[in-house]
Order: C-alpha cells, then structure tokens, then sequence
C-alpha cells in the first residue's frame, strides 16, 4: 500500500483542493496549540522552567525530548513537574538514525523505550528526528532505501506500543528538501510512516510548507508552528507570525482534515536573544489569537 492509493482510500476527508487556502477565509479552529521546550535548551534540567512558562502562557499541551523524558523517568518523572501545571505531555521529539542500516536495531530499541515513556506520561506522538548529514557530501538517492525502511520499521514499532511515529523533515538533515520529502512520502507505508512537518524547517529547506500539507494531510498526525525570517537569533527562526512561513494558510490547511491533532508552537533557543523563551512564545501567542485560536489564561 503506497501513497498514491492510500491518499486515495481517504476521500472520507473531503479535503478537495486545497489551493489557495491562503486567500481563503480561515476555518472555525477545532485544534488547540501547545508548545515545545525547545526555547529553552536541550538539557533535562531545563524542563521544569519550560513547563511552567508554557502552562502560564496557556497554551494547551507541551512536548519534550526523549532523551529528557529518559532522564526524569529515574528522578521522579516528569509529570511531577506537568501535573502541578496542568500541562499534558503530548509528544517528545526523538532524534533518531534512519540512513544507516546497521545502527536501525538499536535504534529501534530506542524509540520503543522512548514511546512507552511518552505513552506512559500521557502523550501520544513520537516525533522522529532525521539525523545530521554532511549535506555537501551527502547522496541521498543511495540511502533512500535505507530511509524508507526504518521509518516502516520504526512506526510499525512505535504503534505496536500505542504511539504514533511521524518524521519530522529537518534542515541539515538525512530528509531536508522539498524533493527528498517526496521520494520519502512516495515509498513509506502511510499506516505506520506518519508526518510531523515543521513548517519553518520546510521552508528554510527549500519546500513550500502550505504545498507539503496539501500534499500529504492525510498522513499528518503532528506539526511545529515554527516560523523563520534568517534573521540573528534563534537560528534564523522568530516568533510566530513575524516571519516569512504562511502560518495562516498552512493552519486553515491542516483545519480541514478530519482528524484531531495538535498543533504545537516552536522556536529554537538562543541564550544571546535579549528576549526570555516566555515573553517569546507569547509573542507566538498574540499571532495565533489573531487566527482565531484560544488560550488558557486571559
């Protein structure tokens, strides 16, 4: 069962055409929008600040890391830090080696121990990070098997434990441009190989975001509202709505699916941002208001 016939099987949709969603006027917002805590570093002990600020903002849900969710399992957990915040976990992402076949074993052990610990903390996506390549030496077409095959593996996996697997193309990595996410998409088994598009990362990769959920709404389970200006902070990234990514179009474009997800804001950190992670991602906040999308707090 590849793409072509899946993306057939799912007319249920009535997805249609959904060119010029961007001019359209936006859709009632069924999703809500949580945040990841990115802002705020890679390390476990950044955790309890990322949590309180994302639940103080309002924002409905809250993904980590696995490595993250590794290291508290052995501390107390992390829900000791959402649960007072009543913040539900709702995915973590798991950098993870698709192009090398010899390492998919233990890799695969990896993301199974990684999604019962999100499973067991509530959450319900493993985000799968592609691993950094040299992307000047870098020959895709040779290890596009080798991709294809342990994202199969990896997501046939993961839902054996109840957790969906979606890769999440990023640049810099094994899966970055527009056409390396097609030849993806054209071969993997939509029933296990799901999608979490980061929309900022597609667009600094050379893809158009909007294009991509068009493309492939019916295998999205997940998505980073990230925006990107390549300006000096944040790795060129920027709060929501302050960017060149049509937030708006591709929003209205993920609305119209009928399944439920949800979508999750995001911005990467910079301790030289004179900006704290807090005031950015409420910034992130007023953008996604003005889209019609509600939050916790006043």
């Amino acid at each position: 069962m590849n793409r072509r016939s899946f993306l057939k099987s799912v007319s249920v949709f009535g997805l249609g055409s959904l060119t010029g969603l961007a001019s359209s006027p936006a859709p009632a917002r069924r999703f809500k929008i949580g945040h990841t805590g990115i802002t705020w570093g890679y390390k476990p002990e950044n955790a309890p600040a990322a949590i309180q600020d994302v639940a103080a903002a309002g924002y409905h849900g809250f993904e980590s890391f696995g490595h993250v969710l590794e290291y508290w399992e052995t501390r107390g957990g992390l829900g000791q830090f959402l649960e007072p915040a009543r913040l539900p976990l709702i995915s973590a992402y798991c950098p993870t080696v698709l192009a090398d076949p010899a390492k998919r074993p233990a890799e695969l052990q990896k993301l199974v121990r990684w999604g019962k610990l999100i499973k067991q903390c509530g959450g319900r996506v493993a985000v799968i990070g592609p691993e950094n390549v040299k992307r000047t030496e870098y020959d895709f077409a040779a290890v596009r098997p080798h991709i294809v095959a342990a994202l199969n593996d990896y997501g046939r996996a993961l839902s054996d434990v109840g957790i969906l697997g979606a890769l999440h193309p990023h640049t810099g990595s094994s899966v970055q441009t527009r056409d390396e996410v097609y030849a993806v998409y054209e071969a993997t088994d939509p029933r296990y190989a799901k999608m979490a598009p980061d929309l900022g990362e597609l667009l600094h990769g050379g893809a158009d975001p909007l294009e991509v959920i068009r493309d492939f709404r019916p295998v999205i389970v997940h998505a980073h509202l990230k925006d990107w200006i390549g300006g000096q902070f944040n790795d060129g990234y920027c709060p929501a709505g302050q960017g060149k990514v049509d937030l708006a179009g591709c929003t209205a474009a993920l609305e119209r699916g009928g399944d439920d997800l949800m979508l999750m804001g995001e911005l990467n950190p910079d301790p030289k941002n004179p900006k704290p992670p807090a005031q950015l991602i409420g910034e992130s906040r007023r953008y996604f208001e003005s889209l019609g999308y509600t939050f916790l707090s006043p």
